[in-house]
């Protein structure tokens, strides 16, 4: 009877040890199936056409498929609602631009970056400033556009992302630091809808990514007129000014970083981590970035944590001033 309750007894412990030696393989062999990667934004746009490289790399490198999944909308909420409520096991993790920051601002969310769990980095980029061809007014250079909406307020119309977005943000930060007013068209998602509505002949201008961008030059559509960057974008572009240098005091660059939900176990995060880290430095995605004029950086979780909290005072300020700022 005694041996019986001794074998009892022991039968939970004998368990116990055996669901942790699970847990411990299952970490050190992460991953063990396909990764969901979530990009906030529609096919087409900068932030996806910049991610498809590195997540191919990453899945390289951690040698299992990775699944790109776009869910665009709200702001990109959308997706990083789906994120934040993943089951936290590396399966399921993501991308987020700036409006990961700007949606909390705004009241489209309850939630920024420091709800998730962050890996870093992948790319840094800044938008530019493209002009029709196809419009009764095709500029050909930003200065004509100044001069024009000078004497004309509000009739020089631009396309941009949704209210918030990164686009945007650096729509109104142009609008404000050239002192001048333009009529300023949202549309739904990020860089692909603005790209369309400009190389289509409906708007004058448009803020853009050159991820985007750079077809619709390369056929003629649209000119490149400015940078909203801290210094000209690479060649064969390099001949385009940036707004600093012309004398204006802007300029608005972001980075994309890698997103997971809370709580996720450490082992895994950093795995991810520096897998990362060598997806983004591999010379095929160096070269992929240089030529749409972005630039591949890592930024560990810690620095990319910080950049985030930064941005969230710039973008309050131009919220504020623009009437949409909700969260004080």
């Amino acid at each position: 009877m005694r041996c019986l309750l001794m074998a009892i007894l022991s039968t939970p412990l004998i368990f116990c040890m055996s669901a942790s030696g699970n847990t411990v393989q299952a970490a050190e062999t992460y991953p063990a199936k396909t990764i969901v990667f979530i990009v906030p934004v529609e096919a087409g746009a900068d932030g996806d056409i910049l991610a498809r490289p590195f997540v191919q790399n990453l899945s390289t490198i951690l040698g299992q498929p990775i699944m790109v999944v776009n869910k665009p909308g709200a702001g990109s909420s959308l997706a990083y609602r789906e994120v934040h409520g993943a089951k936290p096991d590396g399966y399921t993790i993501g991308c987020a631009y700036i409006t990961i920051v700007s949606n909390k601002l705004q009241g489209i969310s309850t939630i920024d970056h420091r709800n998730f769990t962050i890996m870093g980095t992948f790319y840094s980029w800044g938008p530019s400033v493209v002009a029709s061809t196809k419009t009764q007014r095709p500029f050909k250079t930003i200065e004509e556009v100044l001069a024009f909406a000078k004497s004309h307020p509000e009739e020089v119309s631009i396309a941009t992302g949704g209210v918030g977005t990164y686009l945007w943000i650096a729509t109104k930060a142009f609008e404000e630091g050239v002192g001048l007013k333009f009529n300023v068209i949202p549309t739904p998602g990020a860089a692909a809808f603005a790209m369309a509505q400009v190389a289509g002949g409906h708007t004058d201008l448009a803020v853009v990514g050159l991820a985007s961008a750079k077809p619709q030059i390369e056929a003629g559509n649209i000119h490149l007129l400015a940078g909203i960057t801290s210094k000209r974008f690479s060649e064969p572009y390099n001949n385009v000014p940036t707004l600093k240098e012309l004398g204006y005091d802007v300029v608005i660059e972001s980075t994309s970083t890698i997103i997971g939900p809370p709580k996720m176990p450490g082992d895994i995060i950093d795995k991810i981590a520096k897998s990362s880290q060598k997806a983004v430095n591999s010379p095929n995605y160096q070269k992929f970035t240089m030529e749409r004029t972005a630039t591949a950086i890592y930024l560990p979780p810690h620095e990319a944590v910080h950049y985030l909290d930064e941005q969230i005072k710039i973008y309050r300020s131009i919220m504020e001033k623009a009437g949409v700022l909700k969260e004080k």
